[in-house]
């Protein structure tokens, strides 16, 4: 069950039989780590109306929704200048589908298209040449100017603030209807903090196991640091890899807390699954055979994500734009990864792994790993994509090969693709397997069905993808600031809606990734009239500020 007031150890409170009466809150303290994103930004004195508990893609947009709302919003995260914004995954934003629900987060005043537009370093719009329903604008970004954005962005947004911590629980009270309510959250500290909603945005930290080839490690993603250390050769190597540190030393933290979290909300009985999510290794640039790969630049003319750049003509991205690259896998890598699984080489999920019986784990079946490719493909080529990380970054993101092999194996399969025969393997292929909530736990408006006040957002409730993180977050933090006028986005007037709509009501027994063949209403949905279909509601519902409602009247 959830601990209710007081500073009791988890495994001691478990065990009480007190746990949710009413009880008074303690006097709400400074927190003496209290670190804002920038110097002008003091820290509080008072309780606050919302929590949000992470800063990853659905904790960002939660945060600003809520305060853009009107609400006093506390975002807590370790080390905040490390952590917010960080892109765990892939470098891009948008695709199929994904770039409609950047769009409609922009409508609604948020922050990742405006992110995304800064930090772009290549805009293409995919399916181009078909009708305007199933076009996707995408982008690949620089991760360390879309971390800048981001956290520019947030340190804009009035009545937002910034805790450098780390959640372990939440306090309950007790009311006239319900024996569950949302009171404060307690850090790992042991401080409290004293609210009237949290919202819950731990992405693939909630009991996260990293996996690289036989070898596990507690945590939500793989450190970073190896890949900056080995790939930056310039003068600013020391100033990255001591970024990249705190980045590491943030998600250790996280993952010790998110832990104490999910056997929190086990505890209060809501059903708990376990996904798996994986990335591919990270390759050196110059180690490449770039004249064996397919060309493919950015688009002539680049759309941006953002509705408020797109009043005037001759937009152009703020950032150098640079090309991506093609190759694909070969039957000698087919040969290799198969004689790899057979072997019994390579990972292991769900194995009572950290008390976890539920039967084992489910990747993506939209973003599977190599090793499920060749088993439900044999005999074909898979693209392989090669994706710059940044314009003063030297690592390659090879989008397409993410596998769990043993990483002498992943050394040995890289050989078999062209292009990348003698390329130097930065950091590991890894997989994550994580705990998340049957999304069906939830009402519309992403608080939880248990607990008043209490909301869900992101991987957290079974999704993959940084756009799906980001609408689930818009949505929950906007709805935790003002309960009582919900942000409601039905199916027709969204894919936010779609999105919400299938999670609530047929849950997911794998990570749920956008598609537009999942829209009934797609010919409507196009990402060119997200502003048309959704500012208006936003405007009525306090959620988009002043500026943008004059562009939206304007255009």
């Amino acid at each position: 069950m959830l601990p209710v007031c007081g500073r009791a150890s988890l495994r001691s409170r478990l065990c009480s039989s007190e746990l949710f009466r009413t009880t008074s809150m303690s006097p709400y303290t400074p927190l003496g780590g209290l670190r804002p994103i920038h110097n002008g930004v003091k820290a509080s004195s008072k309780d606050v109306d919302v929590v949000i508990v992470g800063g990853g893609h659905a904790g960002c947009e939660a945060a600003a929704a809520s305060a853009r709302r009107g609400a006093s919003t506390l975002l807590v995260t370790p080390r905040p200048e490390a952590s917010i914004g960080e892109m765990s995954c892939n470098p891009s934003i948008g695709g199929l589908a994904k770039g409609t629900l950047v769009r409609e987060v922009d409508a609604l005043d948020g922050l990742m298209g405006k992110a995304a537009d800064a930090a772009g370093i290549q805009f293409r719009m995919l399916n181009a040449s078909k009708g305007p329903a199933v076009r996707g604008p995408r982008a690949q970004m620089d991760r360390k100017l879309y971390k800048q954005h981001m956290q520019q962005l947030l340190a804009a947004v009035p009545g937002l603030e910034v805790v450098d911590g780390a959640v372990t629980n939440v306090l309950l009270k007790a009311n006239a209807t319900t024996s569950k309510v949302i009171a404060g959250v307690m850090l790992a500290s042991g401080e409290h903090i004293t609210c009237k909603s949290v919202v819950i945005t731990t992405g693939t930290f909630l009991r996260g196991v990293v996996h690289v080839g036989s070898k596990t490690k507690a945590a939500g993603r793989m450190p970073s640091s190896d890949s900056e250390n080995r790939s930056d050769r310039t003068a600013e190597a020391s100033t990255s890899s001591s970024a990249a540190r705190l980045t590491d030393k943030a998600d250790a933290v996280a993952a010790a807390a998110a832990g104490t979290l999910a056997q929190t909300l086990s505890d209060a009985g809501f059903s708990l699954g376990r996904l798996k999510t994986g990335t591919p290794p990270r390759l050196a640039a110059d180690t490449i055979d770039f004249s064996q790969l397919e060309h493919q630049p950015g688009d002539r003319n680049p759309l941006p994500f953002s509705f408020m750049h797109m009043g005037g003509p001759g937009w152009r991205p703020e950032s150098r734009q640079v090309s991506c690259f093609g190759t694909r896998t070969t039957a000698a890598t087919e040969t290799w990864v198969n004689v790899c699984v057979a072997s019994g080489r390579g990972a292991k999920f769900g194995i009572d792994m950290l008390g976890v019986t539920q039967g084992g784990c489910i990747e993506p079946r939209y973003c599977p790993s190599l090793e499920t490719k060749f088993r439900r493909f044999p005999n074909r080529t898979h693209h392989v994509w090669l994706e710059p990380e940044g314009l003063d970054s030297n690592v390659i993101y090879p989008n397409g090969i993410s596998n769990s092999m043993e990483e002498e194996d992943q050394m040995q399969m890289l050989k078999t693709i062209p292009g990348l025969q003698e390329s130097v393997m930065l950091v590991p292929a890894y997989a994550v397997e994580y705990d998340y909530v049957d999304p069906r736990e939830l009402q519309a408006t992403l608080e939880t069905k248990r607990i008043q006040g209490l909301y869900l957002a992101g991987q957290i409730n079974g999704t993959t993808g940084y756009e799906e993180a980001a609408a689930q977050g818009l949505v929950a933090g906007a709805n935790a600031a003002v309960p009582e006028e919900p942000l409601i986005i039905s199916r027709s007037e969204g894919y936010t809606g779609v999105l919400l709509d299938d999670l609530i009501n047929r849950g997911t027994a794998e990570p749920y990734r956008m598609l537009s063949a999942r829209a009934e209403f797609r010919l409507s949905l196009r990402p060119d009239n997200a502003d048309c279909r959704l500012t208006p509601l936003g405007i009525q519902l306090g959620l988009v500020q002043p500026q943008r409602a004059a562009t939206f009247t304007a255009r």
